[in-house]
């Protein structure tokens, strides 16, 4: 693979303002043996120029690859076709990684590293980091944590082995804005057998007004059909716990999760649950089985979902 370790793919649309810290962060790294892999989505701005200008005699192997706009999901995807890397890591075009990203992520054994990461708003830090007490997890553990939301993390934290996600076609999926990069992380997962864990925080997840997390709508629903297609890909792939583990933990869990998000952010009651049974989540979200504490607030939901939403309002930090 051209001695290359580390694949590093960014995928970049209208990240003109951000870019060019983004690329000196990913320069700056005390490691060697890493490619630089640049798709500019089809900008409009001043992008492409601020990727030439930033990369030229930076030192580090770099591609850089334009393509008409097709939204994230391809830009990454063509990132993956080109990798010469042995493991991809993926930056997102206006976030920042500390110098010891790759080191931290690499250590040319296990399947897949795992780093911490921290919500980064203005001048304030905030750190999401979850503490594992091991230095290595089997994929199948971690999985299970993930959908008994045990632990959440994001799937740029993960460094993925090249051969796992070419030999067996792991892709993100194209068109879908919500979810696609948990899908991504969760099937390639299942194809390894360990992950190596850091607690280091080397991610900055940068959070802009107007970002997507701010202004999305009922499209966080949208994680419910994504993860029905990922149970049946388990079942294909010989994986029918998780697949049951992802029915009736994850896809319920999702549900109240999302459901009480809206609520918090002031949602409707009425579109809220409108929505909720246009998409039959009223069903999905009846079927959990599971811990006990959960399963009640469940029920007296279902019970009677304007009550619950009334005490809900009453006693919002104590019962969502």
């Amino acid at each position: 693979m051209d001695n290359i370790r580390v694949s590093i793919i960014i995928p970049v649309y209208n990240c003109g303002e951000y870019i060019g810290p983004t690329l000196k962060s990913v320069i700056n790294q005390d490691f060697s043996g890493y490619e630089i892999i640049v798709i500019d989505d089809g900008s409009t701005d001043n992008s492409l120029e601020v990727i030439n200008s930033t990369l030229k005699d930076c030192g580090v192997k770099y591609k850089i690859i334009h393509q008409e706009n097709s939204g994230v999901s391809v830009a990454r995807n063509h990132g993956i076709d080109v990798a010469a890397g042995e493991y991809l890591v993926f930056v997102d075009g206006d976030d920042l990684i500390s110098p010891n990203h790759l080191s931290e992520l690499y250590n040319g054994k296990s399947d897949f590293s795992l780093i911490q990461f921290a919500k980064k708003d203005g001048d304030y830090i905030y750190p999401q980091n979850k503490d594992f007490n091991q230095d290595y997890i089997s994929t199948d553990e971690f999985i299970k944590k993930e959908l008994n939301m045990e632990i959440v993390f994001n799937f740029f934290q993960i460094m993925y082995k090249t051969s796992i996600v070419k030999e067996n076609n792991i892709r993100f999926t194209p068109g879908l804005v919500y979810g696609e990069d948990t899908e991504f992380a969760l099937k390639a997962l299942i194809f390894g057998d360990t992950i190596h864990i850091s607690n280091e925080i080397t991610y900055f997840y940068i959070q802009r007004s107007g970002s997507a997390i701010r202004t999305s709508e009922f499209r966080r629903f949208d994680i419910v059909p994504i993860f029905e297609n990922l149970s049946k890909f388990y079942r294909i792939n010989g994986k029918n716990q998780l697949a049951n583990l992802i029915i009736y933990s994850r896809i319920p869990r999702a549900i109240f999760g999302n459901m009480n998000y809206f609520f918090y952010s002031c949602y409707g009651f009425d579109d809220v649950i409108y929505v909720m049974k246009k998409r039959d989540l009223l069903y999905k979200l009846s079927r959990f089985r599971g811990d006990f504490k959960f399963n009640l607030k469940v029920r007296l939901f279902l019970l009677n979902p304007r009550l619950y939403y009334k005490m809900w309002f009453k006693f919002k930090n104590s019962i969502d």
